[in-house]
């Protein structure tokens, strides 16, 4: 059996092990060892190949320490891929993003955000509620409907607001926004805690997570992130602009800056981020969406980055491989719109006179949702158009015996006619 000096220097100049996973402890504990290893020389191994490729991030932990992550391979390679989808152009999406076709796509995916990023905090609505909550500009009737309502225009606020910097007082008045109405302390909106309130902490069931920081470094704290956030390429070391961006979304998270709504504001502050480091495509991603689907993963992501040293390649790569999906997402829905496109327009050609863009759009939607009713406010905010415009676009269609108008005078209310599939196939 060789010596511990000998089986020391063994583990220290054996070749490189396998860490595409980029495995934590307790991840690793579930797995057979490579050959020759126990669990604990395994750890040793990849953990002395990680500090190799680790960088420094200019934000403090609770004890003072900085956080760090590792360029691996598929941070790397995700960071390049991202880069690319997001910053640059639409391939298929045909006349989608003609400035018609952007602002459908940007009111879907702000909806559909909206109505996610309020799930994952406990909002309750059907989808269908919601998205007739935002469609019609009705006024909320329940909390949860509130909390969408919110998280919508605070992503209105964002869009709006990309090009400027991030600043204490900015985010102060975002989380106004976010959870006007939806607190049981209404002064809580907009309001860092302080010392003289009880610190919330996370708590995933009956156990405590994490415990942030104290509420009397929290303004400077605030201080230090938002500096980090508009940091830029010219920064030593040098961090990739979305690598930055997913950083700022966990450190809201981690300092835990407000009463309630942190999980809301720390995405939002990551859209802000996204846009404003030019990865346009931003605006038409639903990222909560994703992460209400395995929301253990999200949860185990910050608590990985906490366990081991404060590392956040974790929550780095768990956020990569999310935006990759929700890309993909977005890719297999503007083929999909596209093709719908192609066939009703195709359906359309006969026409006896022509449909804008718009109208064309609507038919689409309309055949797609098979909405029960259709106003003129509905039209006005999904299309951002003024009333008289929708209202104008409803009637045209209702011209062609697509749309039957209903009884009511105060809204007049549109439906599509049982036959739709047919009348528009007889208009080829």
């Amino acid at each position: 059996m060789l010596a511990d000096s000998e089986r020391a220097n063994a583990l220290l100049f054996a070749p490189a092990l396998d860490d595409s996973q980029y495995y934590h402890w307790e991840q690793l504990l579930r797995r057979e060892p490579p050959a020759g290893l126990t669990h604990e020389e395994w750890w040793f191994r990849l953990k002395l190949q990680r500090s190799s490729q680790m960088r420094t991030v200019a934000l403090r932990a609770k004890d003072g320490s900085r956080f760090t992550f590792a360029m691996t391979d598929e941070l790397l390679q995700l960071t390049e891929e991202i880069g690319r989808r997001s910053g640059g152009s639409v391939v298929g999406g045909g006349a989608a993003m003609t400035p018609d076709g952007r602002d459908m796509f940007v009111v879907r995916s702000l909806v559909e955000e909206s109505i996610t990023s309020s799930q994952l905090e406990g909002a309750s609505t059907s989808r269908r509620v919601a998205v007739e909550l935002l469609s019609t500009g009705r006024d909320p009737r329940t909390k949860s409907e509130r909390m969408i309502l919110n998280n919508y225009r605070a992503m209105q606020v964002v869009t709006e607001s990309a090009a400027d910097p991030l600043t204490p007082q900015w985010v102060l008045e975002l989380h106004a926004v976010l959870t006007e109405g939806t607190l049981d302390q209404p002064s809580d909106a907009g309001r860092l805690e302080t010392p003289d309130h009880a610190r919330v902490s996370v708590w995933a069931g009956e156990t405590q997570v994490h415990v942030p920081p104290p509420a009397r470094e929290l303004p400077q704290r605030l201080a230090e992130l938002t500096s980090f956030a508009n940091g830029d390429s010219t920064d030593s070391p040098y961090i990739p602009p979305i690598v930055r961006s997913i950083i700022t979304h966990f450190m809201f998270g981690y300092d835990h800056y407000f009463a309630d709504g942190n999980g809301r504001i720390a995405r939002t502050a990551f859209y802000w981020s996204m846009l404003h480091n030019g990865y346009w495509l931003a605006e038409y991603l639903t990222i909560s969406k994703i992460l209400r689907a395995a929301p253990g993963k999200y949860g185990d992501s910050y608590q990985y980055t906490e366990d081991d040293d404060n590392d956040l390649t974790y929550f780095i790569l768990h956020q990569l491989r999310v935006i990759q999906r929700s890309l993909n997402e977005l890719d297999t829905y503007i083929a999909a719109r596209h093709r719908e496109s192609l066939r009703v327009q195709s359906a359309l050609r006969g026409a006896a006179r022509e449909f804008n863009m718009r109208q064309t759009q609507i038919i689409e939607w309309v055949t797609r949702e098979s909405p029960l009713a259709i106003t003129a406010t509905e039209i006005a905010n999904r299309y951002r158009v003024s009333t008289q415009t929708a209202r104008n676009d409803l009637s045209h269609i209702e011209s062609f015996g697509l749309l039957e108008r209903g009884r009511a005078k105060h809204p007049i209310a549109w439906s599509p006619v049982p036959d739709l599939a047919a009348r528009l196939s007889r208009l080829d």
